[in-house]
């Protein structure tokens, strides 16, 4: 099986969309996946913000993408595109970080207004890194995802068939043998 890594770009302690990552990792995991997670807000600030290539958490962080065969990618959807927090991170991988692997996008806001975040502001940048292979990104409203108190998540049913049929999706493109760059 693959080793998928799994990527919160949230700034929140009690993000949303990081609990919806763990609540997706555990499904992976119970397909046979290993997933690793990096929850981007334990790295250094100031090595972000100061764009350190050389400190040890971008180069742990750049050698967690190395290693993994696919991404799942988490990101709250803020002023119409994917954090900043994100794209700090982006920002100081490799140009070539993504090449070859499979990338599922996954995308929280609260409102409709930011659905297309993904496919306008995330995608591009995935692609630009090479990845082989974006699945279908999915867009989760904050209120179909309910946080209870013992931090367990509830997801609406419709939200969470939709969540399932992307990671099939994802897991279909996994078992797929890889693509190869077109030739120059």
């Amino acid at each position: 099986m693959s080793t998928i890594l799994s990527v919160a770009g949230s700034p929140s302690a009690t993000s949303r969309t990081a609990r919806l990552l763990h609540y997706l990792n555990a499904r992976l995991t119970s397909d046979g996946h290993r997933v690793i997670e990096l929850d981007i807000r334990t790295v250094s600030a100031q090595a972000l913000v100061g764009a350190d290539f050389q400190h040890r958490d971008i180069v742990a962080s750049t050698e967690l993408f190395a290693q993994a065969d696919a991404l799942v990618i988490g990101t709250p959807v803020y002023k119409a595109a994917y954090s900043g927090l994100l794209k700090s991170l982006l920002d100081l991988l490799p140009q070539d970080a993504l090449s070859g692997k499979t990338v599922l996008p996954l995308a929280t806001g609260g409102s409709t207004a930011h659905v297309l975040a993904i496919d306008y502001a995330l995608r591009p940048v995935l692609s630009s890194m090479g990845a082989a292979h974006i699945v279908q990104g999915r867009f989760v409203l904050d209120r179909e995802l309910d946080l209870r108190e013992d931090g367990s998540l509830v997801i609406e049913p419709t939200a969470a068939k939709a969540l399932h049929q992307a990671l099939d999706q994802f897991s279909c493109a996994l078992a797929q043998p890889p693509m190869l760059p077109a030739a120059s």
